[in-house]
């Protein structure tokens, strides 16, 4: 857990959310603040990329749960192999910030080199076999190594849809690195190195514990998470939170062309132009082509995402959760098509043989 004082430093950082306003720590109240304590003392700090969230409560706690369940909560897959898939998942999705942070994780872990190697595009480059072909899978270029076990799979899945979720989120609310502008190119390598040594992951909580904060869903967890575990119900309970808050914030008519869209992608990017996230004028009429622009461009290419396309969907919302709901759905459902494309076939269900990773 990170010491106090970085703590605060990092709390700090939430001023740096775009567009939405972030319930500070000691404004939250209710479900707000209980996510924001479990963050604080499961993940060590309160991310921004989890606080963003704050202005949609049940879409905050979907959040969580969905990075909980999969990258914090003990399993059966190590902590250093979940954030390379963290990591590798970032990078294809081209998520700076997601890559310094998974990255600096990464380190502090021992796997300075494999961290490195993504950063720069090069996964390839991994000398540890199974780290390579993990990280490659993760990128959908290849298939587990052999003898991941079921539940590290699971895991690992888990964390992939995760991370094509919150990458999504981050590109449009966050900037390109965690770290202040203020700190110069010359020191930026020195503090990300302190600040992933401060950051080391602790000791992992259980697994199940943030399920409290949303009800049990009534439809079951995806395919790749085995029945009746934390995995399932945190997925669940999370699908049904998204699925709301499209139905609050989304018109049903863009809904069903991003759902459209995202069956037809290939996942790759689609280059510099964005005639492609223009509504058709016979789908959407004026008053929703803000709206199907911005959900078309966060589920596709976030990066792309800029202040007018959030500007010219304004008239169409009321407040700050309207634009994080469309936003946080329209990651949701890219996350959805993404993960569930992954290839899965684990071989057995013993423990990881990487056991001190």
């Amino acid at each position: 857990m990170a010491p106090g004082v970085v703590r605060v430093a990092l709390r700090r950082t939430l001023r740096d959310v775009k567009y939405v306003d972030v319930v500070r720590p000691r404004r939250a109240r209710g479900l707000v603040r209980e996510v924001y304590r479990q963050v604080e003392r499961d993940f060590g700090m309160l991310a921004p990329p989890v606080a963003l969230h704050s202005a949609a409560p049940d879409v905050l706690a979907a959040a969580w749960l969905m990075l909980r369940e999969s990258l914090v909560a003990g399993g059966t897959a190590s902590r250093a192999d979940k954030e390379v898939v963290a990591a590798a998942v970032s990078a294809a999705n081209s998520c700076p910030y997601c890559v310094e942070v998974h990255g600096m994780a990464l380190g502090s872990l021992g796997e300075p080199d494999a961290a490195a190697a993504i950063a720069a595009g090069d996964t390839g480059g991994i000398a540890d076999r199974d780290t390579r072909e993990l990280a490659a899978w993760a990128q959908g270029a290849g298939q587990l190594p052999a003898d991941v076990p079921a539940g590290a799979a699971a895991e690992f899945t888990g964390v992939a849809v995760t991370f094509h979720y919150l990458n999504r989120v981050v590109s449009v609310f966050l900037g390109p690195s965690p770290l202040p502008d203020a700190v110069p190119a010359s020191a930026r390598a020195k503090a990300k190195a302190v600040l992933g040594f401060l950051l080391k992951p602790g000791t992992a909580p259980p697994p199940g514990g943030a399920l409290g904060l949303l009800p049990a869903a009534p439809v079951a967890g995806p395919d790749w998470a085995p029945p009746g575990g934390s995995l399932a119900g945190a997925f669940s309970r999370a699908a049904a939170a998204f699925e709301a808050a499209g139905e609050r914030s989304v018109p049903p008519r863009v809904r069903d062309l991003v759902r459209r869209e995202l069956k037809a992608w290939d996942g790759k990017s689609p280059g510099l132009s964005r005639a492609w996230a223009e509504p058709p004028s016979a789908e959407l009429p004026d008053g929703e082509r803000a709206a199907g622009r911005l959900a078309l461009l966060t589920a596709k290419a976030p990066y792309q995402v800029t202040p007018a396309d959030v500007a010219a969907f304004g008239p169409e919302r009321t407040d700050d959760r309207g634009l994080l709901e469309l936003v946080s759905w329209a990651s949701h459902a890219a996350a959805l098509e993404l993960g569930g494309r992954l290839p899965v076939r684990p071989r057995r269900e013993d423990p990881p043989r990487r056991g001190g990773r």
